[in-house]
């Protein structure tokens, strides 16, 4: 897989975990999905130790199943970066991505992955399935799962706590 390097300047930043710097962006992000009455996940993508995407589940919105936060961050990524290939980003996630997202992750050669929240019912990276790990498939990605965890796991709760009243 290669790499620009440029995100790797950002992992060594001072000042604790630089994956908690992000994920507390993607987790604004859920903020304004469940402001908006979505299911609260959010996405953020970097790149060149910027932010370069970011977006908030808007499936009832857009009334779009695949309005997922990551696959909206990753239609801005690509306006931004002028190509599909999204090689030298790293994706932030509140939630484990789902089958399609995990799909669209591969077929942008995302090289990196940083999920919060694991999910049991539709995870694809490490719940249910492994596809970021398939050898059958011609692209892996690298991921770090559960930055976070507890928060990203507490807003979806509670989120769906108020649901059910």
């Amino acid at each position: 897989m290669e790499d620009d390097g440029d995100d790797e300047a950002v992992l060594d930043l001072p000042g604790g975990n630089p994956h908690d710097r992000w994920m507390r962006l993607a987790l604004d992000e859920a903020r304004a999905a469940a402001a908006e009455d979505e299911v609260p996940v959010g996405a953020i993508v970097v790149a060149g130790g910027r932010v370069i995407a970011s977006a908030h589940n808007q499936r009832e919105r857009l009334a779009d199943p695949t309005a997922h936060a990551e696959m909206i961050a990753l239609t801005q990524a690509a306006a931004a970066v002028g190509s599909w290939r999204l090689e030298g980003c790293t994706l932030y996630v509140t939630l484990e991505p789902c089958p399609m997202c995990a799909g669209a992750i591969l077929q942008a050669r995302v090289p990196r992955v940083v999920w919060g929240a694991a999910d049991p019912k539709a995870g694809a990276v490490e719940s249910l399935y492994r596809l970021f790990e398939d050898p059958r498939l011609n692209h892996r990605v690298d991921h770090v799962g559960r930055v976070l965890a507890d928060e990203c796991g507490r807003m979806l709760s509670e989120f769906f706590r108020g649901k059910r009243g």
